[in-house]
């Protein structure tokens, strides 16, 4: 990857200790905060490694649209050596011999309105055997200014700059794109993370209820021996026993599946031997909190990233909605050009100063260097001024184009309303989804409450002989589903705000997550 996500470093306490004693086997554990999978899932996690290549294509490609006002260096050389027949006598030669050297560096730039400015030196030697030549071989330069500037069709700064400024808008739309992959990011480890919490304390919580059963069984076997009791109380004991032991087993089996869905979130490395066991060191915890519901929306509405994209994509939209306008115009195309020529070279003297008696008594000399003199003094100025209309007939008959970038920019509004109206929904229902889980916690805590009460009071029935052992079990797996209820409320409750945090697009402020920088 050509650049790497700059976060906090994961920090992992290593500890050796035996996992769950469900489990039944030796293994290193990892003990995790949830702060500890986020970053390390943001550092490792594979469709993030992926996603990030994306805001870096955009940046190359907007530097590739800025390349457009750099300016452009041209140099061309050439040569031309020619003999042909003579066809006058005047050319004073059968064979008439030419050479013809010529050379030239021009600086084009465009500028910002849409126009055009070149500055140009072109320069030439030519020499020949013809007749009466009055300055042979002969030097020439020509220093040369032209400026091209639309008036109608291409005038204007967002025109001529489109291209930036959807090469930018690209770049915005990526980054978003990417904050949204790891806003999603964030939130899966959470659920997961909190699952694996609930499955770890869920098998704690069937543990306990096996060891209770199993003393209960103990004691039932004693007392059966003894004659306190009818023999049938053991078989009761017995099978409830067995039921708690597929319970385990099934809890066991349940931690084993939620912790491989944190390791592959966390995209940790395959290994030959016995990988890690994966310990939250966190705990969920219930704390009742206000949600203001319009205050939640309005923060999504400023802060979720898919709403940022699209917005960047009507602006994209807009840019060539206004480009296709622009292009139904005339063309009408400012022409200005002024130059500069100089000539020099070795003039020809002639007996009498008369060329047509073809007696040459001698010779003036002359450089190159004049005439680039006589050229950067401006001895001889021309210029010229010209207007160009062009008019396509695909303007006037078809406007193609104007119409797909209308319709492409009236399709990406109703998208935004229509995105608009999904967060407003999804927020809606995450600060739902807080308040029952609230209420769940509330009512579900005090079920347990209620069950332990229940429980204890059967318990001391039971040793004044009230009661069966039955009653004691029932009452016993009671009990541990109103715990499990409990721990799951209080993770669903963990969960909702993980939902509402991305739903209002606020998760990497909460985690303390600073996005990379792309571009400057």
């Amino acid at each position: 990857m050509a650049k790497k996500i700059k976060l906090v470093p994961l920090i992992i306490i290593l500890s050796l200790i035996i996992c769950g004693e469900g489990l039944a086997q030796e293994r290193q554990t990892l003990l995790l905060s949830l702060d500890d999978c986020i970053r390390h899932a943001l550092e490792n996690n594979l469709q993030l490694a992926i996603e990030v290549y994306n805001p870096e294509i955009a940046e190359a490609q907007l530097v590739q649209a800025r390349e457009m006002f750099l300016p452009q260096f041209d140099l061309s050389f050439g040569s031309r050596n020619t003999e042909e027949p003579s066809y006058w006598w005047i050319q004073g030669a059968e064979t008439i011999k030419s050479d013809l050297n010529q050379y030239s560096i021009a600086v084009r730039q465009k500028i910002p309105t849409g126009g055009n400015f070149t500055l140009s030196l072109n320069s030439y030697r030519s020499s020949t055997n013809q007749a009466f030549q009055l300055i042979n071989p002969r030097y020439g330069s020509t220093l040369q200014v032209d400026f091209t500037q639309p008036l109608l069709r291409g005038f204007g700064y967002k025109i001529s700059r489109k291209e930036i400024i959807i090469a930018q808008n690209n770049l915005d739309i990526s980054e978003k794109q990417f904050k949204a992959v790891l806003l999603e990011t964030i939130y899966k480890v959470e659920e997961v993370y909190w699952n694996l919490v609930y499955a770890e304390e869920d098998y704690q919580v069937k543990l306990d209820s096996l060891k209770l059963a199993q003393a209960s069984l103990e004691k039932t076997q004693k007392e059966a021996k003894l004659g306190k009791i009818a023999p049938i109380e053991v078989l009761n004991a017995q099978a409830t026993v067995a039921q708690r032991e597929a319970e385990l087993l099934q809890a066991e089996a349940l931690v084993a599946q939620r912790e491989d869905a944190l390791r592959d979130i966390l995209n940790l490395p395959e290994e030959d031997k016995l990988p890690p066991c994966l310990k939250p060191k966190d705990r969920p915890r219930f704390e009742p909190q206000e949600i203001p519901l319009e205050e939640a929306i309005q923060q999504a509405l400023l802060k979720r990233p898919e709403l940022q994209s699209q917005q960047k994509l009507i602006e994209s939209n807009r840019l060539n909605f206004s480009f296709a306008r622009n292009q139904l115009l005339p063309g009408l195309d400012l022409n200005i050009s002024y130059w500069s020529p100089g000539v020099s070279g070795d003039r020809l003297l002639y007996l009498n100063d008369n060329p047509f008696l073809g007696i040459i008594v001698g010779k003036e000399k002359g450089s190159a260097s004049d005439s680039l003199k006589d050229a950067f003094n401006l001895k001889y100025k021309n210029w010229a001024v010209s207007l160009t209309l062009s008019l396509p007939l695909s303007n006037v008959l078809t406007r193609a184009e104007y119409v797909r970038n209308r319709l492409e920019l009236e399709k990406s509004q109703l998208a935004l309303k229509e995105l608009e109206r999904q967060i407003r929904l999804e927020v809606k229902n995450a600060v739902r989804e807080i308040k029952s889980a609230a209420k769940k916690v509330e009512a579900f805590r005090t079920a347990r409450e209620w069950a332990e009460k229940r429980l204890k009071a059967e318990e001391r029935k039971l040793q004044l002989g009230l009661t069966t052992n039955f009653f004691v079990f029932q009452y016993q797996s009671e009990l541990a589903a109103a715990r499990s209820q409990e721990l799951k409320s209080i993770v669903d409750y963990e969960i909702a705000w993980a939902k509402l945090e991305k739903a209002m697009g606020i998760s990497l402020e909460k985690k303390n997550i600073r996005l990379p920088r792309f571009s400057q």
